[in-house]
């Protein structure tokens, strides 16, 4: 699987694309903090008439004199109440802003992964792919804040600073000027630097969400083969990378912090000695010093958290750069332009000339062709590795095939959606996996519209009805993670259910019955003939008395076709695979 290369361009892009769903508050946000900044930059203006009127040798009256300083001090404290007032407003708008934004992009992460092809969640652990998701609206949000409330202010100051002193004399604004170049340019270089090390945090953090995930999802498997010291050594190396990773960057921060600290020492005594000179030659007031050591402050005080901006905004950068460049991946199934919608009317299957590998080397299926016709029961018997579940995944398009076709009615699967295809097959897996959610939910998966009688009927049909009905909570029931309070046989009557519940034209078995003992087999064959009824339907079955009456047995081996016919055919044959494997697994039961 190829991965599209993030930059910060496109992760920028990725989040206006959901930021502009709310222009009005987001633009509304920016020009506020541009007003506020700019009527901020008047207050040092402020403060130097006013300690120019307070060293005025002759200040005239001093009634006029007194209402002229008092009239300073209103300007300043209504600049800043204005501001005051301003930031509470956008504060206000912000926090609406975020949390929608926020919503929307974890939205958008989710519905992201499921597009995902079936091998891409192979490739991937889940834990880390969860982590990824969650990471990214915080992530952006952070950078949303360090350019809306760090590096748009400290533009706003940098540039008027500059045009204000470069109105008193060009060389204070000049000095300011490559000493601020200097000081940027080592932090973005700094920055860049340091950026690989963000990247290297943020992949072993999902390491570690992803081996803690991987491990308390196979707890049991844990206990059961005494695997606490292997786990615990695992996770701790990779917690103690994520400690050394951390430390190591906190540290690189650090020394830059001090030098940045030490820049700034340097920068306000060069300034102050140079206006010292210049107001010795009379070029310069005392309010020009006051003013100078307003600008200072404030200008310090962005430019002090701009070394740490740039870094959490690499931060935030490599944090959802991980989830956007998932978002960006293009799955490896996809829709063709223009797909149509599968429209099942009488459920023949196609398999003509269908190969399939994986990688260059691994080839799976080799020129199969095979069609079941409509209503036709068919079993697919051959020895693990001959491809069966590989065909089943081909017809699902989990996998696109390598070269022939798959059509079902004559329409080429590859050209119709992918959701339509699958709402007409109903599938019973080997493993079934269930929602924590309650029975009721869990059986309705097959159809959402469904009632409650019509769940209660599909459970029934299924024989899962009963031993619902001992429960506490009944068809409420919470069944846990992948339904892991169930046992394996009521987890497989619970799928069986839901695809009855489903009633699609084309039905896949795979080792439905595997995980029943013989009690409840032999309910479920029962319940499965039933919904056989009038479908489409292909099986997978290693235990071969599941599939003594179907209408008729395929037997593949290394990819191909090599006999077919029904279950007293192939007996018949006076050597053969199915006939092997029969006598194995009689020999097997007789003994």
């Amino acid at each position: 699987m190829v991965m599209k290369t993030t930059n910060i361009a496109n992760v920028l892009r990725e989040i206006w694309k959901h930021a502009r769903n709310y222009k009005a508050a987001f633009f509304f946000g920016i020009v506020a903090v541009i007003a506020v900044e700019v009527m901020e930059l008047f207050v040092p203006l402020f403060y130097k008439k006013f300690f120019d009127l307070l060293t005025l040798q002759n200040p005239g009256s001093q009634a006029s004199h007194m209402s002229a300083l008092v009239g300073v001090i209103g300007s300043i404290l209504l600049i800043h109440g204005i501001g005051w007032l301003m930031w509470r407003i956008i504060a206000v708008v912000h926090n609406w802003f975020i949390p929608h934004l926020q919503e929307d992009l974890i939205h958008s992460a989710h519905e992201s992964l499921h597009r995902h092809s079936y091998g891409f969640f192979l490739d991937n652990f889940v834990g880390s792919l969860v982590r990824k998701a969650g990471r990214l609206g915080s992530s952006s949000t952070d950078l949303i804040e360090t350019l809306q409330f760090i590096l748009l202010p400290l533009v706003i100051t940098v540039v008027g600073d500059l045009l204000i002193l470069y109105s008193r004399h060009y060389m204070l604004a000049l000095i300011l000027l490559v000493w601020i170049i200097v000081f940027v340019a080592f932090n973005l270089w700094f920055s860049f630097w340091k950026y690989k090390y963000d990247v290297k945090q943020a992949a072993i953090d999902s390491e570690v969400s992803g081996i803690l995930s991987d491990s308390i999802s196979n707890a049991t498997t844990v206990k059961l083969f005494t695997g606490m010291d292997r786990e615990r050594n695992l996770f701790h190396e990779a917690t103690d990378r994520l400690r050394k990773m951390r430390m190591f960057r906190w540290n690189i921060g650090e020394l830059v912090d001090a030098t940045q600290y030490g820049l700034m020492i340097i920068i306000e005594f060069v300034l102050m000695y140079v206006a010292i000179d210049y107001w010795q030659q009379g070029l310069l007031t005392i309010g020009d010093f006051a003013m100078i050591q307003g600008y200072f402050v404030a200008l310090f005080g962005r430019l002090n958290g701009i070394g740490k901006a740039i870094r959490r905004f690499y931060e935030s950068f490599s944090d959802a750069s991980e989830m956007i460049e998932i978002m960006q991946q293009a799955p490896d199934v996809i829709d063709v332009r223009r797909a149509k919608l599968l429209s099942v009317t009488k459920g023949l299957v196609e398999f003509q000339d269908v190969e399939f590998a994986f990688g260059q080397t691994r080839k799976i299926l080799k020129k199969l062709s095979l069609a079941v016709m409509p209503g036709e029961k068919v079993a697919f018997v051959g020895p693990s590795g001959a491809g069966k579940s590989t065909l089943f995944k081909l017809l699902l398009r989990f996998y696109d095939v390598s070269r022939g076709k798959i059509l079902i009615d004559g329409q080429p699967i590859a050209k119709v959606t992918q959701e339509s295809l699958r709402a007409n097959i109903a599938v019973v897996p080997q493993e079934p996996v269930l929602f924590h959610r309650t029975l009721m939910e869990n059986i309705r998966y097959g159809r959402s519209e469904a009632t409650d009688e019509e769940v209660i009927e599909a459970a029934k049909k299924a024989r899962c009805h009963e031993f619902i009905s001992e429960l506490q909570d009944g068809y409420q029931t919470h069944v846990g993670e992948r339904g892991v309070k169930l046992s394996g046989g009521e987890r497989q009557r619970v799928a069986i259910a839901r695809a009855i519940l489903k009633n699609a034209p084309i039905l896949l078995l795979d080792e439905a019955t595997s995980s029943l003992d013989s009690e409840s087999e032999s309910l479920i064959q029962e319940a499965l003939q039933e919904l056989m009824k009038g479908k489409t339907t292909i099986v997978i079955a290693h235990r071969l008395s599941t599939i003594m009456h179907m209408d008729r047995i395929v037997v593949i081996e290394q990819g191909q076709v090599v006999d077919t016919g029904t279950h007293r055919e192939l007996l018949k044959r006076r050597t053969g695979t199915y006939k092997k494997l029969w006598q194995i697994q009689t020999s097997e039961y007789a003994a």
